[in-house]
């Protein structure tokens, strides 16, 4: 596997120039000690750790994978050792609140953080990154009891947390959940049930864990408006912090999976263990909610993560291996073969993957400023505003990065040939470890109807208007280098709105089956034409600054491949979203 080297220029260009994080920063009175020096410096430093820890640990710990013995998992070799670095560096609490000890860092700078981690090794990212959405949860639902209990421990990184929802009967459909919670005469619930597919349920690498738990109270009302939010951790704590007796929660089995082999998916078993409600009765889904919001963002940034390592392994490669011979005005005749960066076709796939990577980038990082502004803003307008574009582009974050994510590594593993699909240069696995993104905290097909369905349908088209105004505002002042580029994004642009006003009728005709029909191309459609606002961003900022950082030529070059290249996709997306429900439901039952 090739060494892994954190974009440090790239993620400077994006928070300094594109993004100007410093300025909204200086109006945000929470937010007044940071500054981009300070970015720089986490930057950096979370660098390190990611390049000389992590990254070389990656392949060995996929190998060895986690062992489960007589309800006990032991994570793979050096995770122990390499979860207590970081969290003594205070990493694990890099988001959270600094009254229990976090570093209260804006995410528009942990947005790259975790991008390291997951490039790094993503089922080690796997453990703190869990852990830092059960400390969002309990930060704004939790009783101060609680939070002076839980959160400075969990902050530090002694104890870590998750989030059980999913039950064998019951993934998408949470109102059908069985977990039970029954009142006790101290306060404290007894959660009964059982909980698949929770990851870091159980390990080795700190001494307790907090799981966050959706179950039912008795007087529960039916479906997902009777769920509640609980905390039940795995040794009950004592007033000071020490730990009690072991509560009634065990690992029944770990699941033996495709990918992220070194990260515990365990089959948690609820037996009348003790908890606690957090937030109020019935409303744990708006609780959980706060703490999805992040990960959905998080798990986004895995498939931006896996793509980013795999690019720069192909890249490495495509300009190492010498086959066969390109174009006279590429040939080097000093060599028996040229190098595979020489041809065309090789050319397009790294440069799809780039243009995903760092469109990706970008993105992540487009979300991260408005879930900031969210935060932190004191103006109710701006605040408003940003809620809006974060209720929209979070779909769209978990699913497009993830699924150009995964387009992307399967492209980094075809570079490669053969050696793509043997273990030497870890492609495979990126491609393994990328998959399960597509799938988790809500498969990206429920993403694209939760856009289409809830956010845009549901708001009658009035939830896209900020995406489109800052689309707008940038096509109003083009740059005469880029004049066909702003045409191509402006042509895109108009396509979004005549297949939203198409599909918006068509829901108000009474087609009960159209947004469940259409609603994955649409989402890919928003990102695709996402990313090319935030690519002629770049490029239009680049432009000045090319004669002192003349690397940014590439970001130029990048972006005109974009919109000759993948923006068209938007056409077919147009295309097939035109067609609404008639082809699919062609069929009855019985000719599939």
């Amino acid at each position: 596997m090739a060494d892994y080297r954190v974009p440090r220029e790239d993620m400077q260009f994006l928070l300094q120039d594109v993004f100007k994080v410093d300025q909204d920063w200086a109006r945000y009175p929470a937010l007044a000690d940071v500054d981009m020096e300070m970015a720089t410096a986490i930057i950096d430093e979370a660098a390190k750790l990611a390049e000389t820890l992590l990254a070389p640990n990656a392949r060995a710990a996929d190998e060895e994978g986690v062992h489960f013995n007589d309800g006990e998992v032991t994570t793979p070799a050096n995770y122990k050792e390499h979860f207590q670095q970081l969290a003594a560096g205070g990493w694990v609490g890099v988001t959270a609140n600094p009254e229990f000890g976090g570093m209260g860092l804006p995410k528009v700078v942990s947005a790259q953080y975790e991008e390291m981690l997951c490039a790094a090794d993503i089922s080690f990212s796997l453990y703190p990154g869990l852990t830092a959405g059960a400390i969002i949860a309990l930060d704004a639902y939790a009783s101060d009891e609680l939070k002076e209990l839980y959160l400075p421990r969990m902050t530090a990184g002694e104890w870590t947390g998750t989030m059980c929802l999913t039950e064998p009967h019951a993934g998408t459909d949470l109102g059908i959940i069985r977990s039970k919670a029954i009142p006790q005469e101290d306060g404290s619930f007894a959660i009964s049930g059982t909980k698949i597919f929770i990851t870091g349920g159980e390990h080795d690498l700190v001494e307790n864990i907090v799981h966050l738990v959706l179950a039912k109270l008795p007087d529960a009302p039916a479906g997902s408006k009777g769920i509640s939010l609980f905390l039940v951790p795995k040794f009950i704590p004592n007033a000071d912090g020490s730990l009690g007796e072991r509560n009634g929660v065990s690992c029944g089995s770990i699941e033996h999976k495709m990918g992220i082999h070194a990260s515990a998916t365990c089959v948690m078993n609820f037996d009348g263990a003790k908890g606690w409600l957090i937030g109020e009765p019935h409303q744990g889904l708006p609780a959980m909610f706060t703490m999805m919001n992040y990960e959905r963002l998080g798990v986004g940034i895995q498939g931006l993560g896996a793509a980013a390592r795999s690019y720069q392994t192909a890249l490495e490669y495509a300009q190492d291996r010498i086959q066969g011979r390109g174009a006279k005005a590429t040939r080097d005749m000093t060599k028996e073969a040229d190098a595979l960066i020489v041809h065309g076709d090789v050319r397009r796939m790294l440069l799809t993957m780039k243009a995903f990577v760092e469109g990706g980038r970008a993105f992540s990082t487009y979300v991260g400023q408005q879930l900031d502004t969210a935060k932190y803003s004191e103006d109710a307008e701006e605040k408003a505003r940003a809620e809006a574009l974060v209720a929209l582009l979070t779909p769209i974050a978990k699913a497009f990065l993830t699924d150009t994510g995964f387009e992307a590594t399967v492209l980094g593993q075809q570079v490669l040939g053969g050696h793509g699909f043997v273990r030497e240069w870890g492609q495979e696995q990126l491609v393994r470890d990328c998959r399960i993104a597509q799938i988790y905290e809500g498969t990206n097909g429920i993403q694209a109807l939760d856009l289409l369905g809830r956010k845009v349908a549901g708001s009658r088209g009035q939830l896209l208007t900020p995406l489109l105004e800052d689309i707008q505002a940038l096509l109003a002042a083009p740059e005469a280098e880029l004049a066909k580029e702003y045409e191509q994004l402006g042509a895109a642009v108009k396509r979004v709105t005549q297949v939203t006003e198409l599909v918006l009728t068509q829901v108000g005709s009474g087609d009960e089956n159209v947004i469940n029909s259409v609603a994955v191309e649409y989402l890919h459609l928003l990102g695709y034409v996402t990313y090319g606002y935030l690519w002629l961003r770049m490029a239009k900022t680049a432009q000045p600054l090319l004669s002192e950082r003349p690397y940014l030529a590439s970001k130029v070059k990048t972006a005109k491949f974009y919109m000759a290249r993948l923006l068209p996709r938007v056409e077919s997306l147009a295309a097939a979203i035109e067609d609404g429900s008639q082809s699919l439901y062609l069929h009855e039952l019985g000719d599939f």
